[in-house]
């Protein structure tokens, strides 16, 4: 690999606080990485201290600090609600972080990089399982596409600064996630969170009733946000998308960005009814038809990763009861005492 990653590297986590960053953080650690008796670090600045919409203070940090690996976790994200009601936030954004990170760290010379983009940005009607060359093969889910096309936008570049100037960027593509940091906000938060929050509150309410979105027919993938910082790591220390062993698309050329997922999917339905189950809830679950259902099915293809050496290892009920766990301690923790009857 040109361009190894070492235990003495410089390592900048931009959205180090999201639920993604903090698993890649994490991930880094257990792997050896950020020590200083290695000469290593991880810079995680906050968004108070790193405004990653004013380019001039992105590019400024830059050239302080210098990293040797930048992974860009950073996003604005929501559900479908969020993305309805926001649209031009989500593009403006998110093609912003994307856009000033990408060539500060492009300029400054960074030896790797490490973009992750969405599933949002396959087709709504894709061949299913999702490969990688369904990009751009079809129109996009209409409720989140504001999102899916500055995570385009963000592969794309990467890919042409790899094409243009040889700068090592790679691309992965992670699957709906789930896990400790993820947000439980009522308008804003995507599936899982917000049943996990549904079924907590009304298991603690004794709500006789609990009203979920759609009509639970779709299929969805769900990885713990563990094995997504573990994949970041991998593919850091092991993918070189121009080694002859490495991944390629329909006409042998090298691709540079992945899947990564678990590779198998479930009904929302069928998931309803895992969380409500663990949560011990045993009210009446009704769903709305009149809200969207968003995509049908969504389940990545993930061959080509695994092919490389690349596996998940958390499955979806054991997942469910970590991710149960935390947001016992992280969501309600942070409301007033009163949450639970409320």
């Amino acid at each position: 690999m040109r361009n190894k990653i070492s235990l003495s590297d410089h390592i900048y986590i931009a959205g180090a606080s999201g639920m993604a960053g903090t698993a890649i953080y994490k991930s880094l650690i257990n792997r050896g990485y950020g020590c200083k008796e290695n000469g290593g670090k991880i810079s995680t600045p906050s968004s108070k201290e790193l405004n990653l919409l004013n380019t001039n203070d992105v590019f400024k940090w830059f050239k302080i600090n210098k990293p040797d690996i930048v992974v860009l976790a950073a996003a604005k994200v929501g559900g479908i609600l969020a993305n309805s009601k926001n649209p031009a936030d989500f593009l403006f954004n998110n093609l912003k972080i994307q856009t000033n990170v990408i060539e500060a760290a492009w300029k400054a010379n960074c030896k790797r990089f490490l973009f992750l983009g969405s599933s949002c940005i396959y087709p709504k009607f894709a061949d299913q399982p999702i490969e990688e060359k369904s990009l751009l093969s079809g129109s996009l889910e209409t409720t989140n596409q504001w999102y899916g096309i500055a995570k385009i936008a963000g592969i794309k570049l990467c890919e042409a600064l790899r094409l243009q100037y040889n700068f090592d960027a790679i691309s992965l593509m992670p699957t709906n996630l789930y896990g400790p940091k993820d947000n439980y906000d009522k308008d804003t938060s995507h599936v899982f969170p917000a049943l996990i929050r549904k079924f907590y509150e009304a298991k603690i309410n004794s709500y006789p009733i609990v009203n979920c979105w759609g009509t639970g027919e779709p299929l969805r993938e769900f990885m713990h946000s563990q094995d997504l910082g573990d994949a970041c790591v991998f593919v850091l220390e092991n993918w070189d998308p121009d080694s002859p062993n490495s991944p390629k698309d329909e006409n042998g050329k090298p691709i540079t960005f992945l899947n990564v997922g678990t590779g198998s999917d479930i009904k929302i339905r069928d998931l309803a009814k895992k969380i409500a189950k663990i949560l011990d809830y045993n009210g009446e679950i009704i769903w709305d038809t009149d809200k969207p259902d968003g995509t049908p099915k969504k389940q990545l293809n993930i061959s080509k990763i695994k092919k490389l050496g690349w596996q998940p290892k958390i499955d979806l009920d054991e997942g469910i009861k970590m991710t149960i766990n935390t947001f016992k301690t992280e969501f309600l923790s942070s409301k007033n005492s009163k949450f639970s009857q409320n």
